[in-house]
């Protein structure tokens, strides 16, 4: 495999930081040009395609497979199935942490799901593997398949999302209910939602001996490694892994899965390299996805509007075989004030891939619902939705009491509110139509996202010439972190970001976390801001120990490292050069090692979330029932922003998705079979750029001193809670049709009232 691309700022950047400063990204070009290289850009010499048949049922076995048929077919060179699959080491259904799935790579010929792998073809081109998948024509011993979230037996999982309690609960919310001058029990549903990413689930996987080289799309390279070396009974040190560009992965690609080692078995099948692509239809079932929900929530308020309890319960699904379960009704843990708050969840066994970690996990659907139920309570009482959200502002986070680390939600709700123009809106709704007769409503949603972090570690070098190097294995899935990182490794060696090598996106590289959680800039940003502050700690070391440095003797005042030099901070007219320092010591580098992680008395100390508010406009159809979402402002404040300009693009990218998640996107399943029926991108919508409206994403200044050494919020994630349920919250204004049923289609609306 050849060396990883090595990203270099402009040269016509300034010199000095280059935190905070919008700058474009440094892989555009390589993006634009053609240049950059995705897994399955990579043809090895020897290398073989391969091609997965998928079950087209959801329960049952396997009972033939046509193997003379398809290993007949010119160019065909094998197929792979239960009988000749090689062994592993690891059982791939046990389980020994929270982040690992069991996965389906030919153990049996058992089928759990629909579009279950239930053999591999590997031909010399890609279309005689598929031809020859085609042509094992396999036939079932068929079951009855639960695919119905309405009729499956429901049960108390022990543990949601990551490893969090089921239910939580502060205060007696039956008495807050009780005593509530006004209440509401309210229903939404939510449906199941597929990643689809532009780049589908990809591996280029060669062996060399129990050496083992893949190319493949991952969030998280370290996490990868070391499944894949307990897998295939190897050293890590053995595995190594090549990901610097990623086409989107929204949670699906930041664990391993079944398609992925399926790839790697069969290059051990054959003995030569293998590539193996997912189709898109494939990309519903082995590869995760958001499971629907049906979330109840109550509220009861006193008469002045302020809340006296706040209930929450969702009922979701999971497979007939794994447990991941989407922590929903958590949503409502932190956002507003109340004496009582209790959270639950229940779940069904579906015979459907497990469902897994997808965009705002748990916070998506559950902040869409939550949403309007605060809207929905605030008609109630006769309050403006704003007004309303005011009055039960939190000043302390509601579940935990835990004062917040920092919280700006009141300064993004007047400056988003003002920019908008939401003074102006009358309160009830079908009020308001443009020039062509469409109706048109104002929503608003509140946006709360946690400011997690993980481990991470980096590695920094400063070379003879003045230049600098950062390493780590970080992953770029479109949402700039090389950029962004580099700006913050240019910082901490005090280095022009143009005379700064970022070299990423390999397993060999110092572990760099995983890309998730909307925490990979502060945990990857902090490894590098420790490593940067190592090197220049040990060439300050060398300098002010030397009698002929005019830094010598400084050790007491200390130094400050800016533009390639270092300067006595009792004095900047004596400095020298990194360069000049590391010549005279006969050195031609000198590095040092840094991590990060959250420290765990800040998190014990504080709650640590981002906040945001978001206003949408929708124009109906009053005849027809189409809606188009024709305006949204959001204003977030996420601590220290390192890059305006790629922030910006994440804020467009959340709003983009709750008004994808509010208006297109949903998996329709056949409760007869267990497929998902609109397995591709025709039928699944998505939105396309005549969707989206007029956005703008304002960045408030906000400063959090304990989130982290660099006081960075992740802003990955965030835009899409608070901008589903303004759309959502739209609607209603529009048309005075509350929804309650997602995505909002056409049809929903013919019946609203007027």
């Amino acid at each position: 495999m050849s060396d990883l691309p090595l990203t270099r700022a402009p040269a016509h950047l300034r010199q000095g930081s280059s935190i905070g400063q919008p700058v474009t990204r440094h892989d555009g070009p390589l993006k634009v040009t053609g240049a950059a290289r995705y897994a399955a850009d990579h043809h090895p010499a020897g290398m073989l395609h391969a091609a997965l048949a998928v079950s087209s049922i959801a329960r049952g076995r396997v009972s033939f497979l046509d193997l003379p048929a398809a290993l007949a077919h010119p160019g065909v060179v094998a197929v792979m199935t239960p009988a000749n699959r090689p062994a592993l080491a690891e059982d791939p259904d046990a389980k020994t942490h929270p982040f690992m799935f069991r996965m389906d790579v030919l153990q049996n010929d058992r089928v759990r799901y629909a579009n279950q792998p239930i053999a591999v073809v590997i031909a010399e081109s890609l279309e005689a593997a598929t031809e020859g998948a085609a042509l094992l024509a396999p036939r079932y011993e068929a079951e009855a398949a639960q695919a119905d979230l309405a009729a499956a037996e429901v049960f108390t999982p022990p543990a949601v999302g990551p490893g969090h309690p089921a239910a939580m609960a502060h205060g007696d919310t039956a008495a807050g209910l009780a005593a509530a001058a006004r209440r509401i029990s309210v229903t939404y549903e939510t449906p199941a939602q597929y990643h689809n990413a532009m780049e589908p689930h990809a591996i280029v996987a060669a062996w060399d001996g129990d050496r083992l080289a893949i190319d493949t799309p991952t969030q998280g390279l370290a996490m990868l490694r070391g499944r894949l070396a307990g897998l295939f009974g190897l050293p890590a040190e053995n595995i190594r892994i090549r990901s610097p560009f990623l086409g989107g992965g929204f949670g699906s690609k930041g664990l391993a899965s079944g398609p992925l080692v399926l790839g790697i078995l069969a290059a051990r099948l054959v003995g030569r390299p293998v590539k193996l692509v997912l189709r898109r239809e494939q990309m519903f079932g082995p590869v995760g996805h958001r499971a629907p929900t049906r979330q109840t929530l109550e509220l009861g308020t006193d008469a002045d509007g302020a809340l006296t309890a706040l209930r929450h319960h969702t009922l979701t699904a999971t497979s007939a075989f794994d447990d991941f379960i989407e922590p929903a009704s958590n949503a409502s843990h932190a956002l507003y004030a109340s004496p009582a708050i209790a959270t639950s969840h229940a779940a069904v066994r579906l015979d459907t891939g497990t469902p897994m970690f997808m965009r705002a996990p748990g916070e998506a659907p559950g902040s869409i619902a939550l949403e309007s139920a605060m809207d929905e309570m605030a008609e109630v009482c006769g309050m403006d939705p704003l007004e309303f959200r005011l009055k039960n502002y939190a000043e302390t986070e509601p579940m935990s009491g835990k004062p917040f680390s920092s919280k700006a939600l009141r300064e993004c709700y007047a400056q988003g509110a003002a920019r908008f123009g939401w003074a102006g809106r009358p309160r009830a709704p079908r009020q308001m139509r443009d020039a062509a007769g469409l109706l048109v409503g104002w929503g608003m949603g509140t946006a709360i996202f946690p400011a997690l972090m993980f481990q991470g570690e980096a590695r920094a070098t400063i070379r003879r010439d003045g230049s600098g190097m950062v390493e780590i294995a970080a992953s770029d899935m479109g949402q700039g972190a090389w950029t962004a990182l580099a700006q913050i490794a240019a910082d901490s060696l005090g280095l022009d970001p143009a005379r700064l090598d970022f070299r990423s996106g390999s397993s060999d590289l110092p572990d760099g976390g995983i890309a998730g959680g909307s925490a990979h800039t502060a945990t990857a940003g902090a490894a590098i801001h420790a490593a940067g502050a190592e090197t220049i700690a040990r060439l300050a070391a060398l300098a002010t120990a030397d009698g002929r440095s005019p830094l010598y003797g400084a050790g007491n005042a200390g130094v400050i490292a800016r533009d390639g030099r270092l300067f006595r901070r009792d004095d900047e007219n004596r400095s020298e050069s990194y360069a000049d320092i590391l010549a005279r010591a006969g050195l031609a580098e000198i590095a040092g090692a840094g991590s990060g992680a959250m420290e765990p008395a800040a998190q014990a100390g504080y709650a640590m979330h981002a906040h945001g508010a978001v206003f949408a406009e929708v124009k109906v159809d009053p005849a027809l029932g189409q809606i188009r979402a024709t305006r949204l402002v959001g204003a977030f404040a996420a601590g220290r922003i390192i890059n305006p300009r790629l922030v910006r693009s994440q804020y467009y990218g959340g709003m983009i998705w709750g008004v994808s998640f509010a208006l297109h996107e949903r998996a329709v399943l056949d409760k007869r079979s267990g497929r998902v029926i609109n397995a591709n991108l025709a039928d699944y919508h998505v939105p396309v750029n005549a969707d989206i409206p007029a956005l703008e994403a304002m960045l408030v200044e906000e400063h959090d001193p304990h989130v982290n050494a660099l006081g960075i919020k992740g802003v990955g994630e965030i835009a899409i809670t608070g901008s589903a349920g303004a759309v959502a919250n739209a609607v209603w204004h529009a048309t005075g049709y509350r929804p309650r049923h997602f995505p909002i289609t056409p049809d929903h609306l013919l019946g609203a009232p007027g």
